[in-house]
Order: C-alpha cells, then structure tokens, then sequence
C-alpha cells in the first residue's frame, strides 16, 4: 500500500509513551494500532465532525506496514486520510512519520483500516450519514 504523503491534508502529532516500548526499545508493533486511532478520532473530531451519538462506528479491519523502527524520543506524527466512501463503510489510510532535526518527515509505518458506519441500538451497519 504506497501511499504518497502529498495526497495527505490532515495530520496529528503523537506522543510516544514509555509503556508504548518493547524489550528491544522500539515502539511495540501492537502500539501503532493506538497510533492509528489517535490520529482517525482526531480527524473524525476535527474535520469530518461526526456525531458518535447519532451513529457510531466500528473497525473492520486493519494493516499495518512496518517499515522503520521508532524509539522514545523520536518525535513523531501520523498523517490520515479517507481514501474510499462506500455505503456503510469506508477505508482510511494512515502514514507514520518521524520528524528529523532539520524537520524533514521520514515515514516509518503506513497502514490502513476499513471503518463501519454502525447502529448500536440495532446492531447493525448503517449508510454513511450525508454530512
């Protein structure tokens, strides 16, 4: 899944836990997962707006592709976009980035996730509301 960093408009900084490193001092390959979510509730927040009372959302899968390792420290951000529109579902792509010193981005993870547009109170999926 390349993914070109241009094509991205919306990214979030993350901040890398101590609880987030594994026994090797890297970032727990499990943790990206979190990464992920923190960066798509950000931009389900921010730019989509989406009302979680009126209809929630649910995850229907993800990938992940590890590409570099990040360590405590490294200051980090992850670009997310919505990349397909179905009926009730739709996929969101994700980028990883460690910013350098001289602030250049280097990407270290991609991934992407197929998210569900969910009634909870009828346990089912739903259409994408309009707005």
């Amino acid at each position: 899944m390349p993914e070109n960093i241009t094509d991205f408009k919306f990214k979030t900084p993350i901040h890398i836990r101590f609880s987030d490193i594994d026994a090797f001092g890297n970032v727990s390959n499990t943790i990206y997962l979190t990464y992920f979510e923190i960066a798509r509730s950000s931009y389900w927040r921010e730019i989509i707006q989406w009302d979680m009372n009126k209809v929630g959302i649910i995850l229907g899968r993800s990938e992940i592709n590890y590409l570099k390792p990040l360590k405590l420290g490294d200051r980090i951000a992850c670009y997310v976009r919505t990349s397909r529109i179905g009926n009730s579902s739709f996929d969101m792509m994700y980028i990883v980035v460690k910013i350098m010193p001289d602030g250049e981005e280097e990407i270290c993870t991609t991934g992407k996730s197929v998210c569900i547009s969910y009634d909870y109170r009828q346990n089912k999926s739903v259409p994408i509301p309009d707005s």
